[in-house]
């Protein structure tokens, strides 16, 4: 049984995350300059992908079934991220 308290730190937990990504991205620069937001909403999508990988790698460490699988799936999302990484920049 979950108790209330826990689903709060666990929501808690995905609003400090897109908070921190928000942040990382540079959400004050727009505010600053007055320009588009459109750089930090990819950026902060291009880190939940990095994120993704990088769990995905985690679990291929620490489980006992599908590890090859997670860490195919986990390398493949990561090399996805740094791809936008580079589009995001221009260098692609």
């Amino acid at each position: 049984m979950q108790l209330g308290g826990t689903k709060i730190l666990t929501g808690a937990r995905y609003v400090y995350l897109v908070a921190f990504f928000a942040l990382l991205s540079g959400m004050f620069y727009p505010i600053i300059t007055h320009g588009s937001w459109d750089p930090v909403i990819s950026g902060t999508l291009i880190l939940f992908v990095g994120l993704a990988g990088t769990v995905s790698i985690y679990k291929a460490a620490t489980t006992d079934r599908h590890k090859k699988a997670y860490l195919i799936i986990g390398l493949a999302i990561t090399s996805l991220a740094l791809f936008l990484v580079y589009g995001a920049i221009g260098k692609v």
